[in-house]
């Protein structure tokens, strides 16, 4: 699933007229990075949701043979209610995802998390990285590793570990109990609590 729904506010005037899936780097799309990126994966069961300028990105992928579901979401769900919605086109098992506005150098972050991937131990494989190296990232951080080598937040302190918008997730913890929109951080703190 490749996330493309969000407005871009942080990026007000680059996406006036165009949503921020649709800005390009050289002569590339952000969407179609994202698209390379899960073709080089081996994956080719590819939803992509859009929301705001939505029918931009409809447009954009009407000639790609790539993307199998559009899925144009007339409420803004965020990503745990855009991943929610999504699940009829996704089947059940497990599910990758990919922020549309994460460029990629380097090894291939889906095909990093197929390798560590171990459904018996895990609900959810995130791609982390520093902070130092989430270029144009500003927070604080989403994660730290705890002594123990567990992955825990401590929201008042900084946090070492940045989501880089890629997972590998089980469909069997991605629930409707969250209600209908809600973001994939709430899913995330509850198998840390769990």
């Amino acid at each position: 699933m490749i996330f493309a729904a969000g407005f871009g506010t942080r990026l007000a005037d680059l996406v006036k007229d165009d949503p921020k899936p649709l800005i390009k780097i050289g002569n590339t799309t952000l969407l179609d990075h994202a698209l390379d990126v899960t073709r080089e994966a081996g994956i080719t069961n590819i939803v992509v949701n859009a929301h705001y300028l939505g029918h931009r990105i409809v447009d954009h992928l009407a000639s790609s043979s790539t993307a199998k579901v559009i899925i144009e979401e007339p409420d803004i769900l965020d990503t745990g209610g855009g991943l929610l919605n999504a699940l009829p086109h996704l089947g059940t098992n497990p599910v990758f995802t990919l922020n549309s506005d994460n460029y990629w150098f380097g090894q291939n972050p889906l095909s990093l998390l197929a390798d560590y991937w171990n459904e018996q131990e895990m609900d959810a494989l995130l791609v982390l990285g520093t902070r130092k190296n989430a270029f144009g990232y500003q927070g604080k951080g989403d994660f730290v590793i705890d002594s123990g080598g567990n992955l825990t937040r401590r929201p008042s302190q900084d946090s070492g570990l940045v989501y880089l918008g890629a997972q590998l997730i089980s469909t069997s913890v991605i629930s409707s109990d969250f209600g209908r929109v809600f973001s994939l951080n709430a899913i995330w703190d509850q198998l840390i609590h769990n």
